[in-house]
């Protein structure tokens, strides 16, 4: 490891390993540096020229993405000069720029408008007839748009294709300002991390089909969570905003940097995840298929399970850890058994060597924790004993009814299944985004979420359907 050196910038003393780059430097202390092509998982590209800074002892501004610490080095990021270099590498970059913010789907999360707003540079001398002209809308594949007029050719696309996916489907074609990113003839972009591309573009010209203008940026609110998709249990942002006379809603996942678990990126898949939170819910509790209201549903939800002494719990291993946690204490004080045999979860076609793993569930590490066994086994001795089976949010029976004959059936479910049409009580449960709780990934990292979806009718989890259990129990109502 290198050894700690001395360095000042903007007047202020700092300490970095010797030898690091500067820009990551200045980025990780917060110093506002300028950039479109460096990126931290991509590393120098030095095409860009924004990130320029004034070093003592140096003729001529230096790029900061290029440049090593050294022991004693003096840096200034917004000198008079550098603020001039700045504007002049700016106003190269909009020559040809489509003045078409007001319907760019980039408003208000493009790196070339915050530059350019900040620079105070608001008059062009260019005259707009000679701009040059690419195509526009160009359908790359794999739900991502190119608008090669927008593009500043930073070229993180190109490289997030041929370093971190190795498919090397994106390039840069022709010369001078007629340069251009394109993919290879008979070549779209397929890779199961594609859209990625689109998080890395720091303007408009890369965006993301299914998002596409969909919300203005600024209208939503972000929280942090998981991806629900594997076992990966990779962090993400999830975006949303709660219309007027509407329920909250999701409308995108982005990844959110964790060294630890998934870096900077995440899979196609689990980025798409997120519609599964709005479709085919299941809204209303039912009893004999009749609509109930849920307090009543849970209530006799309670009532079976207590005066039936061959009980089942089957528990999802979407569950959180405080779910489980609780539901073995449930089924320890009413003497039924528990079972997480969920085999269905996994695809072996679905994993890779990088984030997707083949555990197609994000919490099946908790069972250990929660002392819930997967026992193929000793899940057929339960289930061929049992006269109640209790679902909660396991798909496992959605394939195989026919294991539920002459069997009395609870299901709680945060979306609809065939378990949950066949089932004598069905309870609507609170989806994977809308609760908080512990999870933990394939790799044993525990990670907590809390949710930020506001409903106007919010769902019980577990947790509060057994509190709910509890309190009517006080209160003498089952």
């Amino acid at each position: 490891m290198s050894e700690m050196v001395k360095l000042t910038i903007n007047d202020k003393e700092l300490e970095a390993q010797e030898g690091s780059l500067l820009i990551d430097k200045l980025l990780d202390d917060g110093i506002h540096i300028p950039h479109f092509c460096y990126h931290k998982a991509l590393g120098k590209d030095g095409n860009c020229r924004m990130c320029m800074v004034e070093i003592e002892g140096q003729k001529r501004p230096q790029i900061a993405c290029d440049t090593p610490v050294k022991e004693g080095m003096i840096v200034r990021t917004k000198s008079e000069k550098i603020m001039s270099v700045r504007k002049d590498i700016l106003e190269l970059q909009l020559i040809n720029h489509p003045i078409d913010c007001p319907t760019c789907d980039q408003a208000g999360e493009c790196k070339l408008q915050d530059f350019y707003m900040e620079s105070g540079f608001y008059h062009s001398r260019v005259n707009l007839d000679v701009k040059n002209h690419a195509r526009k809308r160009t359908d790359l594949g794999s739900d991502v748009m190119l608008d090669q007029e927008r593009c500043v050719l930073c070229t993180r696309c190109v490289r997030f294709c041929q370093e971190v996916t190795g498919t090397g489907e994106l390039g840069v074609v022709s010369r001078a300002d007629h340069s251009v990113i394109d993919i290879f003839p008979g070549r779209p972009l397929s890779n199961p991390y594609a859209m990625n591309v689109v998080d890395l573009c720091p303007v408009g010209a890369l965006t993301n089909k299914d998002f596409r203008f969909k919300q203005r940026v600024w209208f939503m609110e972000s929280f942090n969570a998981i991806c629900s998709g594997c076992s990966k249990g990779c962090n993400i942002e999830v975006d949303h905003r709660k219309e007027k006379y509407q329920d909250d809603q999701i409308f995108r996942f982005r990844p959110r940097f964790n060294d630890d678990v998934n870096g900077y990126f995440m899979c196609d898949y689990g980025r798409l995840s997120y519609k599964n939170e709005g479709e085919n819910r299941l809204v209303n509790a039912t009893i004999n298929s009749e609509e109930v209201s849920t307090d009543n549903a849970i209530a006799a939800l309670y009532s079976e399970v207590a005066k039936n002494e061959n009980a089942l719990f089957l528990v999802s291993p979407n569950l959180c850890l405080e779910e489980m946690q609780n539901l073995k204490a449930f089924a320890e004080l009413t003497n039924a058994n528990i079972s997480g045999y969920s085999p269905q979860y996994f695809d072996e076609s679905f994993g890779d060597d990088y984030l997707r793993k083949s555990d197609k569930s994000a919490n099946r590490a908790s069972f250990k924790e929660a002392s819930i066994s997967e026992d193929e086994n000793e899940f057929k001795n339960y289930l061929e004993a049992a006269s109640l089976v209790v679902v909660f949010d396991n798909n496992y029976f959605d394939e195989n009814l026919k294991l539920l004959d002459k069997k009395k059936v609870i299901s709680c479910f945060s979306n609809k299944s065939n378990t949950a049409d066949n089932s004598a009580i069905a309870i609507p449960l609170a989806s994977f985004y809308e609760k908080c709780g512990t999870y933990i990934n394939c790799d044993g990292i525990k990670q907590k979420v809390v949710s930020g979806i506001n409903r106007d009718n919010p769902s019980e989890n577990v947790t509060t359907l057994l509190e709910t259990i509890k309190t009517m129990l006080e209160k003498g109502n089952i």
